[in-house]
C-alpha cells in the first residue's frame, strides 16, 4: 500500500489521470443507476405467532415452539430461525434468503404450520405473515382545547382529505381511542324491572 502511494506521489500525472477516469466513469454510470426516492424495502422476514392461553414460557416452548421448529426445519429458502416463548404466546421469526421467493416460502411455511395437529387445545389458530416495514414520510399532530371525540373526527377528516391526494398510498390515524358507547340507567328504572 505504501509503495503505491509513493508511486502516485512521484507520478502526479498518473494520479490526476486516475481521478479523471473515476469522475468520467461515474458521470456516465449515473444515468444507468436505479434511483428511487422512497425505495420499497422487502425485509424477507416471516413471523409466526401462536397464542397459548395461560401457558408459562416453558410450557409454550415445549408444547408449541419446538413443534413449529421441527415442522419448518429443512425448508428451502430459510436462512435463520429464531423462536421466542413468552407468557401465553410463542413467536417464531424466519429470515428468508435474499434470492428466495418470499411469497412461495410464506405459503410453504403456512401449509407446514397448519399441518401441525398436536398443539394443545388451549392454543389459538397460528398467525403466519411476512413483516412489512413502511417508512413514515410525514406525521401530522392534531390537538386543541376540545374533547377527544371532536379531535378524532377532525383527524379522520384530515386522513380522508390526505388520502384523496395523488401519490399518497397510505394514511393512518394513530393513538386515537376507539369509539365507546356508554348506556347509563338510573337505579330507580332498574328496580322497576327487578334488575340490579
Amino acid at each position: 500500500m505504501e509503495k503505491s502511494i509513493a508511486w502516485f506521489t512521484d507520478n502526479p500525472v498518473a494520479a490526476n489521470l486516475l481521478m479523471l477516469i473515476l469522475i468520467v466513469g461515474g458521470f456516465f454510470s449515473l444515468n444507468s443507476m436505479h434511483k428511487e426516492e422512497f425505495p420499497s424495502i422487502e425485509p424477507g422476514i416471516i413471523q409466526i405467532t401462536i397464542p397459548y392461553l395461560g401457558a408459562a414460557p416453558v410450557e409454550a416452548e415445549k408444547a408449541v415452539c419446538i413443534r413449529v421448529e421441527e415442522a419448518i426445519e429443512g425448508l428451502d429458502g430459510i436462512e435463520r430461525m429464531t423462536a421466542t416463548a413468552s407468557e401465553g404466546v410463542c413467536t417464531v421469526f424466519l429470515e428468508v434468503f435474499a434470492d428466495a421467493d418470499l411469497t412461495v416460502t410464506l405459503n410453504e411455511v403456512k401449509s407446514r404450520v397448519d399441518a401441525i395437529n398436536t398443539f394443545p387445545s388451549e392454543t389459538e389458530k397460528p398467525i403466519v405473515s411476512s413483516l412489512q416495514f413502511r417508512g413514515k414520510t410525514i406525521s401530522v399532530v392534531v390537538s386543541g382545547e376540545t374533547d377527544e371525540a371532536t379531535l378524532k373526527l377532525v383527524a379522520e377528516g384530515m386522513r380522508d382529505d390526505i388520502a384523496a391526494l395523488e401519490g399518497i398510498s397510505q394514511v393512518s390515524v394513530n393513538y386515537a381511542k376507539p369509539w365507546e358507547i356508554s348506556i347509563e340507567v338510573s337505579e330507580q328504572v332498574l328496580r322497576q324491572y327487578s334488575l340490579t
